[in-house]
């Protein structure tokens, strides 16, 4: 079994894309059927379909969607506290997006990722979009991108939040990239508000 990629502990997964070579042929329907009657409640499969033998789940994909949400107000609903980051400071949404504006494009994102414990060949990647979305007490922080560094939405996400607070100024988010070292500056968002939300093919 080859998923499209890894997800840390306690951050969900709206779509996940995996692909596996079977020894013989099977109709997709009486997979699905089989593969949810025995996966626990929190996992569940939403389609199966036959593919290409050259499909593969990680090295097809073209790119991926995250969307990190955040509750910015006093009390979280319970129904969302593991779905959602708790933020009670009012975070000024306009600076956040300001920020978010120099994140969008090919450059190294060392400062903004976490260490894995191995060696990584590049630290640059593409970020397509980031935009920032609020309806009441909620704000979505969504990010597009050809591919992400390790723990580096959550490390955006954080970063952003900062700005929101006004912590750190929207002109600090190029010379924070420049420095390629990560400090206390960019901090890690909780995982319960991040979301694979989409992968691209």
């Amino acid at each position: 079994m080859h998923g499209s990629g890894r997800t840390d502990q306690g951050v969900h997964a709206r779509c996940q894309v995996a692909h596996c070579d079977l020894p013989s042929k099977l109709v997709p329907r009486t997979l699905w059927n089989g593969l949810n009657g025995v996966l626990p409640p929190d996992i569940s499969i939403i389609s199966v379909a036959r593919v290409p033998c050259t499909f593969h789940a990680r090295r097809s994909a073209k790119g991926k969607e995250y969307r990190y949400f955040i509750w910015n107000g006093p009390t979280v609903p319970p129904y969302l506290r593991h779905m959602r980051a708790h933020v009670k400071p009012k975070l000024n949404v306009a600076a956040m997006q300001k920020a978010a504006v120099l994140l969008i494009g090919k450059q190294d994102f060392a400062a903004y990722s976490a260490n894995p414990n191995r060696d990584v060949e590049s630290t640059v990647r593409e970020v397509h979009q980031i935009r920032i979305v609020k309806k009441g007490h909620e704000l979505a922080i969504i990010v597009k991108g050809e591919g992400f560094l390790y723990k580096m939405v959550r490390s955006l996400a954080g970063f952003l939040i900062r700005v929101g607070e006004g912590a750190i100024f929207p002109g600090d988010t190029v010379r924070i990239l420049r420095t390629r070292q990560r400090t206390a500056r960019v901090p890690t968002a909780p995982a319960c508000g991040l979301f694979l939300w989409n992968v691209i093919y």
